[in-house]
């Protein structure tokens, strides 16, 4: 008798604050057009989400295998896909929204191993608002839109369990990934609204044969992402620091009285010149510089090009920095 076994992996694709560079932030920092309030920790109805504009696109990848008494997989097959969001602008009194295209999903012939099955999911499409983009040919303008998608990869087993990857993705906007129970467990770390912008068309997407790969990162805690709206939404507007790959932001043993949200890329800590965690969007640091002597205890180098929000430590409350802090003894933690 044979039994169906199901799983699934989703993406939410949106736009932080302070994600987009140059001139193009102009029609975000008028008003005309917005960035998105972070996706929710767990997911309930993707619909609800698209209807009240909270992504710019999704990718659901489902899939299901049928498994028989001794083990053997006799069936397998897709469920889900992508779902495009659209992207409202105000132009004077009236709000007019942009319909983003969706582009075919792109899913792969399934790979059927000995108990277990890999499936590969590409979804995405045009962003909704156009943008001028330079091209070598005349009128050498071409007013259209880049392309935002994601690949996933499922593998279900015959035992019930199944994991998941991020194969690739477009190298904006962010995208966070939510397991099959919809809980957030991770994010790319990396956006890059410049390259995006330049070549995020035709054969440089992968329904032209090309995709990009993506830096993934574990995620922050619930506490560390309630800290971020507060920075960067509360009081003074931090300042935003950008850090080249291979350079410091702070050493073990300065001292310190600023508090750090990173916003993009990734650090790694290292303390007594060991590497011992690497951190991603999200991630607040610094807290323990401000409770114990105003020491830094740690050495914080970027991996990739970073941006980093710095804001006074007497900007956020005294006792969640505590409960941070009691959660960042990295040092303390076994390995692994």
């Amino acid at each position: 008798m044979n039994h169906r076994i199901e799983s699934s992996v989703t993406t939410i694709s949106w736009i932080p604050s302070e994600a987009v560079a140059g001139p193009t932030r102009l029609p975000f920092d008028a008003g005309i057009t917005h960035y998105d309030p972070p996706p929710p920790d767990a997911l309930e109805s993707l619909e609800a989400l698209r209807q009240a504009d909270r992504f710019r696109f999704a990718n659901q990848l489902t899939a299901w295998i049928e498994v028989d008494d001794l083990g053997a997989v006799t069936g397998h097959g897709y469920s889900g896909g992508g779902m495009i969001g659209s992207t409202k602008v105000d132009i004077g009194p009236a709000r007019i929204n942009f319909e983003a295209a969706s582009l075919p999903d792109l899913q792969r012939a399934p790979v059927v191993g000995n108990g277990w099955v890999r499936f590969e999911q590409t979804a995405g499409g045009r962003t909704g608002l156009p943008a001028p983009q330079r091209v070598k040919y005349p009128p050498f303008v071409q007013v259209t839109a880049p392309l935002a998608w994601t690949t996933l990869r499922l593998t279900i087993h015959a035992d019930g369990s199944a994991e998941h990857e991020v194969a690739g993705a477009s190298p904006f906007p962010r995208h966070w990934v939510y397991d099959a129970q919809g809980r957030l467990c991770a994010k790319t770390g990396l956006t890059d609204f410049r390259n995006w912008y330049a070549r995020a068309f035709g054969r440089h997407t992968p329904w032209g044969g090309e995709d990009s790969s993506a830096l993934v990162t574990e995620v922050e805690t619930a506490l560390e992402r309630s800290l971020s709206e507060n920075i960067m939404r509360a009081g003074a507007k931090p300042a935003i620091r950008k850090i080249k790959k291979d350079q410091t932001l702070v050493e073990a043993g300065d001292p310190g009285s600023e508090l750090f949200l990173l916003l993009d890329g990734m650090l790694v800590v290292e303390v007594a010149g060991k590497p011992i965690a690497n951190v991603g969007p999200g991630a607040i640091l610094g807290e323990r510089a401000l409770l114990e002597a105003g020491t830094r205890t740690a050495t914080l180098k970027a991996l990739t090009p970073c941006r980093v929000a710095v804001v006074s430590g007497q900007q956020v409350d005294r006792q969640a920095l505590g409960a941070l802090a009691a959660n960042h003894r990295r040092e303390e933690l076994p390995p692994g």
